[in-house]
């Protein structure tokens, strides 16, 4: 296809796509589908090789947000069955977090629920990351707090943060219709903020929410100007009690051509394989390594995910490699203007400042107490019954609704 040789020449010379050629790989067909990732693949391996970088999700603080947004199961309103509970104690997150480096994790998330945080969480966050430092050498540690206000980027870095992640999550133009307790420039400005004070920023994107094709490559084009050094692709999970809990509309081949399509328009970012993997790639998860060159291990915030050592199984059987503390993930270009706070502008725009982790929804907030006794994290897992019936080729899959946890509060081992 001579689309697929343009976007490959554009991608190894970081060049954009035009939205044009974004919006044709979405509207390929499923006879395509092989070729197209093969040709993403050429883009990954040029920046990234068969390296995967892996990441781990601590959930600080779970629950009884005061936020509306409508994919959210910790939302203002939500009904979904999750844990709630309030800050844990930095000696906790630490040991959580070592659950997920003993795994081979690269870089530990570390997310609360709300708004965003007050200077006292920040404090109490300073202090995780601290313990986390302390207790796991070389480890990376992305902070996800939502909102950020005046001087608190400033000093997350300065306790030793090395990103912070706040997604945009759908195109500017349908922000309103899922979210409406803050806006899309709310969500612009934190990313600059922690961009600014010298974090890696990490932003990106929920796909399946009924978003049109143009608007998953408006959010991605937005992204690219924004320019976050990291772009977590999640793929709706429709919590049940959740105003989404209906919007089935990802097939695993679609979800392969959102990934393309986020590779070629942001050639030498990392691009991270996050929530919902497993839900709607199901059995063609190995082919999403030949896009996304970093994923989370084991589970996510409020739901449970495919077992570490499965994951681990999976990338080896796929032919990668995973990352290692001593290898830098960004290319040499990347890295360079990271390190020297400059401006890594690829050819063609973007801003290109930082950017960094790719961790999960927003911020602060009250969370009623739980009993801590383990970590955080998950994606949904199969509920029982007709299965089979549910999956025929080329529909998506509207049986996959029972969100287990484990982790946190629980008596059941993390998934790493």
């Amino acid at each position: 296809m001579d689309l697929l040789t343009t976007l490959v020449d554009k991608g190894l010379r970081r060049e954009s796509p035009t939205r044009e050629e974004a919006l044709a790989v979405l509207a390929t067909s499923d006879d395509d589908l092989l070729d197209v990732v093969a040709a993403a693949g050429k883009v990954r391996r040029r920046w990234f090789g068969r390296r995967v970088k892996l990441n781990y999700l601590v959930n600080l603080k779970s629950g009884l947000c005061p936020e509306d947004c409508s994919y959210c199961s910790q939302r203002l309103g939500s009904k979904a069955e999750i844990l709630k509970y309030t800050w844990l104690k930095p000696e906790e997150a630490s040991r959580a977090a070592a659950a997920g480096v003993a795994g081979g994790a690269k870089r530990v998330c570390i997310v609360a629920s709300g708004r965003g945080p007050t200077d006292r969480d920040v404090d109490r966050v300073s202090q995780t990351i601290a313990a986390i430092k302390e207790q796991n050498e070389g480890v990376e540690v992305c902070a996800c707090l939502g909102l950020l206000s005046e001087g608190q980027a400033d000093r997350l870095r300065a306790a030793g943060a090395d990103a912070y992640n706040h997604n945009l999550n759908t195109s500017e133009a349908t922000y309103g219709d899922i979210t409406t307790t803050h806006t899309y420039a709310d969500r612009v400005d934190t990313v600059q903020r922690a961009q600014a004070a010298g974090l890696s920023a990490c932003s990106g994107l929920i796909a399946g929410m009924g978003e049109s094709d143009a608007d998953l490559v408006d959010v991605v084009f937005a992204l690219r100007e924004l320019d976050p050094d990291s772009v977590p692709v999640n793929f709706l999970i429709p919590f049940e009690g959740t105003p989404l809990a209906k919007e089935w509309n990802l097939t695993p081949q679609r979800a392969l051509r959102i990934l393309a399509m986020v590779r070629f328009v942001c050639p030498d970012v990392e691009v991270r394989l996050a929530g919902g993997r497993e839900v709607h790639l199901r059995s063609l998860q190995p082919l999403a390594l030949h896009l996304a060159n970093s994923i989370f291990l084991g589970d996510y915030l409020t739901s449970e995910g495919q077992a570490g050592k499965d994951d681990l199984a999976m990338i080896a059987d796929a032919g990668f490699e995973v990352e290692g503390t001593d290898t830098t993930t960004l290319p040499e270009h990347r890295a360079d203007a990271l390190a020297g706070g400059g401006c890594g502008e690829p050819v063609g725009g973007g801003r290109g400042e930082h950017a960094g982790g790719g961790c999960g929804p927003c911020g602060d907030g009250d969370g009623a107490a739980e009993p801590f006794a383990g970590n955080g994290g998950g994606a949904a897992n199969p509920a029982a019954g007709d299965v089979a019936d549910a999956s025929a080729a080329g529909e998506a899959r509207t049986d996959l609704v029972a969100v287990r946890r484990r982790g946190a509060g629980t008596e059941l081992p993390p998934n790493a």
